[in-house]
């Protein structure tokens, strides 16, 4: 028994690991990949960044550090690896905070990145209760084992549910033009909990193969491979179009969030990883999964947005020529001869407002001027 404890507790280091190093290694490869995309912003041919080699070894890094993620699921419980997600974010910041500071006053730097430093304190604790009192359930996920979970009664009826909401959300979506940020993560999440258990069962299914046991030629492994391509291609599709509707330092956070809630549910559920795990490690688990939670919404909360352009456009009257001009300028403009409209300052605590001559001669029927008199002369 103690052979076998420190066997579990080995497998879960490995996998942890393994986690943590490619969580930052994705984020290290997204962040020079998006280096490589200002370089070459203004390009004609939108497809130049496939010749650069940041590019390149920016996608080498995402499939290391992708692949030292689905070897992990191998190792660890899938309830333990989920958390680790943290770890990608709080990456994310230390980069951007390390690579690209702002020059601010001490009061001024505290407000700004003190929540942050906060939430990355919550990551880092949470992050650690979260793999001291993880699951600590092991087991050989042969083909024979994976069918057995997949058809019993609690899988089942999980399954079913999932399914029913996956429908409701989807047609709400479609239908109903409900393109609500929680429906479109939400969607994300249910398909993200049959990615990680797809994941894992073809992952350990590898393992047992590469150890000498044969697992490729069951049926189970195809059906659990296409459904992990599958659902990994539609979250994809549908974290796009969110990132096309809201800010995506608000999808990080929410969808991490979500995708965490349902990856460890359905590792409770489908493989039973806290069947054997007392009631003060299960509320330590999730104290530190909480943590997590916070510590990512805070450094994402504190991300700095991007001022969106709204240009204010004057048109010369003499000549009609319209001429469009920053949200900013440093002098205001000459208007004489000319009207404007739109935005000057997107700033809610100050309001300007521009004289705008609307005043057209009036004629009245009746009423000679000069030139129907030198008409008439």
């Amino acid at each position: 028994m103690e052979r076998q404890d420190e066997d579990s507790y080995t497998n879960n280091l490995i996998g942890t690991l393994l986690a943590i190093f490619g969580n930052v290694l994705v984020s290290i490869s997204l962040n020079i990949q998006k280096y490589g995309h200002v370089n070459i912003v203004g390009a004609k041919d939108p497809r130049v960044f496939y010749r650069t080699k940041t590019w390149w070894f920016g996608f080498f890094l995402t499939s290391l550090g992708e692949g030292a993620n689905f070897v992990s699921y191998a190792f660890a419980p899938l309830s333990l690896i989920a958390p680790l997600n943290a770890v990608s974010v709080l990456t994310s910041f230390i980069l951007g905070f390390i690579f690209m500071p702002e020059k601010s006053r001490s009061k001024d730097f505290a407000k700004r990145y003190g929540l942050s430093f906060l939430g990355a304190v919550l990551a880092i604790g949470g992050v650690y209760l979260s793999v001291a009192f993880g699951p600590n359930l092991h087991e050989n996920l042969s083909a024979e084992i994976i069918v057995r979970h997949l058809v019993g009664w609690p899988v089942l009826l999980y399954l079913v549910l999932e399914v029913i909401a996956f429908c409701l959300l989807l047609y709400f979506y479609k239908e109903r033009n409900a393109n609500y940020l929680i429906i479109v993560l939400l969607l994300v999440a249910l398909l993200g909990s049959v990615t990680v258990i797809t994941v894992k069962a073809v992952s350990n299914m590898l393992v047992l193969t590469m150890e000498g046991s044969m697992q490729l030629d069951y049926p189970i492994f195809s059906v659990m491979f296409v459904c992990m391509v599958a659902t990994v291609i539609f979250q994809a599709r549908f974290l796009s179009q969110a990132c096309k509707l809201y800010d995506t330092c608000l999808i990080a956070s929410v969808n991490y969030i979500l995708s965490t809630i349902f990856a460890v549910l359905a590792g409770a559920v489908f493989y039973l990883e806290f069947k054997n795990e007392d009631a003060l490690h299960i509320s330590m688990f999730l104290l530190g999964t909480a943590a997590c939670f916070l510590g990512v919404f805070l450094i994402t909360k504190n991300r700095k947005r991007s001022k969106t352009f709204e240009p204010y456009v004057t048109i010369n009257m003499s000549n009609g020529v319209p001429t469009i001009h920053s949200t900013s300028p440093e002098a205001p403009p000459n208007f004489s001869g000319t009207f404007s409209y739109g935005a000057l300052v997107n700033d809610s605590t100050s309001s300007t407002h521009l004289p705008v001559n609307v005043e057209q001669p009036t004629s009245c029927t009746g009423v000679p001027n000069e030139a129907t008199d030198r008409k008439e002369d």
